[in-house]
């Protein structure tokens, strides 16, 4: 693993711990035994790092929805939307105590929304509504299923036990299978 690796994997470990506010590169840097100036030669800045945690440390809900929405007839609908709510319980349980701190304030939050650049909370959601268009396109789900409040339906649910798990303490359960199922008997 090279400079840049454990600089993200540090980065993970000490948002995931202190929260994206908190987290400074200084701390980041030193917990994987580099200088600011290793972390910078790497990162512009820390929403850079951050934008890197989320696409290298965090589950990979964005490539699999990139990849059932490019070929959706490969499996079954169930499989489908079942991987879709285990990868979105895992994204949110991993994610959640890194971006809580963000809404600390309002003037950060503004900060941290303007630096993504098109980046956000936004692209799950869009995924699962191109994947589940995708499906309705084959007609695998009903013509008249509204894809975007189903995609919030399922996404949502997944962030509420990420939510409920963060506040409590505790492992989420694995409702993946009773949410796939939810889904799918609507749709």
């Amino acid at each position: 693993m090279g400079s840049r690796e454990e600089i993200v994997a540090a980065a993970a470990k000490v948002m995931r711990e202190q929260g994206y506010a908190h987290a400074t590169t200084k701390v980041i840097a030193q917990t994987a035994g580099y200088s600011e100036a290793m972390l910078y030669k790497h990162f512009r800045d820390k929403t850079d790092l951050f934008r890197s945690v989320l696409a290298e440390e965090l589950p990979a809900l964005g490539a699999a929805l990139a990849e059932l929405t490019a070929d959706p007839g490969q499996a079954p609908l169930r499989d489908n939307l079942l991987r879709v709510a285990r990868l979105g319980l895992a994204f949110y349980v991993d994610s959640f105590p890194i971006a809580v701190s963000m809404f600390s304030s309002r003037e950060l939050l503004r900060s941290h929304r303007d630096r993504l650049r098109g980046h956000g909370p936004h692209l799950p959601l869009k995924g699962v509504t191109d994947y589940l268009r995708a499906e309705r396109d084959l007609g695998r789900i009903k013509p008249d299923t509204d894809v975007e409040a189903a995609a919030a339906l399922l996404l949502g649910a997944c962030f509420q036990q990420a939510f409920l798990a963060t506040f409590e303490e505790r492992e989420p359960a694995d409702r993946a299978e009773q949410l796939a199922d939810v889904l799918l008997a609507g749709l």
